[in-house]
């Protein structure tokens, strides 16, 4: 299918790219404004799991689906559950016929860079704001003036968005909850004790109002992040000076007084970037009337906590949908309609789940959590380690 009419897509994270690859394979290009100025201008993060109703549907549909089983650690789905003591309270092995394989957020970005054309991409581009024109298309504004006009705009911009405001009044707002991102570094040959917590896949520590959770990415590197309830301006209090990563470890390891020294080896291994993650969300049930010519997707439109995992598969699901129905119906608003009240109704139950997660960091933390454990066993129908 060809078409003449014009796709602006803002934002090239995994949704973004996807919708642009799927419209790419049914013969509608597209264009994607992308912050960063280039695919190597910062680290992408770290590893995420691809649902199978989901995200690996929509490699599917994109045809990306063997490049992904190339770079995919199936082995990696497995979970152990701790208590502050170190204590062993749950486990759950890594199958690798699970539906839930990892693979690292830089390799899904350049699987999806890498199958679309060049000139599909435009790095560098900081998106000011889309502004609606008498013809019923938008204008892409950017800094020094027009990045394009287009018969559609996808905002695939994140949580700050800068095309929801066409569409909703509505603001990401903070949880109650941070956390703390830290990086380790070459684990299983330098720190092989904390290797051994974390075999495959990811381990997750709760204590009281604290929680940890560690996961394995590629080339033995772990990702830590720290969790605790704190005033959103709490780093201007001075409690961790971020200028000092061994005095930030220092104050880090001092909020979690009393747990096991083997856990906080967590914190006294890791390497020099640390990141605060302010946890945000729009409200359960966000949604908008219908606008035609302008959309959203992922975070943009449904930005939840991450305890779900369903962030980036909740994008690359919309995407799919989105890009389907376009190639499909040449009726875009009616397709863009019908696209947006699958997202709401999906969008919020899957944010519904993602906000009871919010318990991990609580006083019920653990009962709430092996809970979630076992009921996953139940569901797998493994037996209990």
């Amino acid at each position: 299918m060809q078409t003449g009419k014009r796709i602006g897509i803002v934002g090239g994270g995994p949704g973004g790219l996807t919708l642009a690859r799927i419209l790419a394979t049914r013969g509608i290009g597209s264009t994607v404004f992308e912050l960063d100025e280039h695919r190597l201008s910062r680290p992408q993060g770290g590893s995420l799991d691809l649902h199978e109703d989901s995200a690996l549907v929509a490699l599917r549909h994109a045809g990306l689906e063997e490049g992904f089983k190339a770079l995919a650690r199936y082995d990696d789905q497995g979970d152990a559950l701790y208590d502050h003591l170190g204590t062993l309270r749950f486990q759950l092995g890594g199958d690798p016929s699970g539906g839930r394989p990892e693979i690292d957020r830089e390799q899904l970005r350049t699987l999806l860079l890498d199958s679309l054309p060049p000139e599909t991409i435009r790095w560098g581009s900081k998106v000011r704001a889309v502004e609606p024109l008498s013809d019923g298309r938008y204008r892409v504004a950017g800094e020094h003036g027009s990045l394009g006009e287009f018969d559609l705009v996808v905002g695939a911009d994140g949580a700050w968005s800068k095309v929801r405001p066409l569409v909703s009044s509505e603001e990401p707002r903070y949880t109650g909850v941070m956390f703390v991102e830290l990086s380790i570094d070459d684990v299983d040959a330098r720190h092989p004790d904390v290797a051994a917590l974390i075999p495959r896949g990811k381990v997750s520590v709760v204590g009281d109002c604290l929680g940890l959770i560690a996961q394995r990415s590629s080339n033995a590197q772990v990702r830590v992040y720290l969790m605790f309830r704190v005033a959103e301006d709490w780093l201007r209090h001075g409690e961790v000076d971020l200028s000092s990563p061994e005095h930030a470890r220092a104050a880090l390891k001092a909020r979690f007084t009393g747990w096991a020294p083997s856990l906080l080896r967590f914190i006294d291994v890791s390497n020099d970037t640390i990141v605060p993650r302010p946890i945000i969300a729009l409200p359960v049930g966000h949604r908008w009337t219908h606008r035609p010519g302008v959309t959203l997707l992922g975070d943009a439109a449904h930005v939840m906590p991450p305890f779900s995992g369903e962030g980036v598969n909740m994008a690359m699901l919309d995407a799919a949908e989105l890009a389907l129905g376009l190639s499909e119906d040449s009726d875009w608003s009616r397709t863009v309609a019908a696209y947006e009240a699958r997202m709401f109704t999906r969008a919020a139950e899957a944010a519904a789940g993602a906000m009871e997660g919010l318990d991990f960091v609580s006083e019920h933390a653990l009962a709430h959590t092996l809970e979630h454990f076992e009921a996953i066993q139940r569901m797998a129908g493994a037996p209990h380690p």
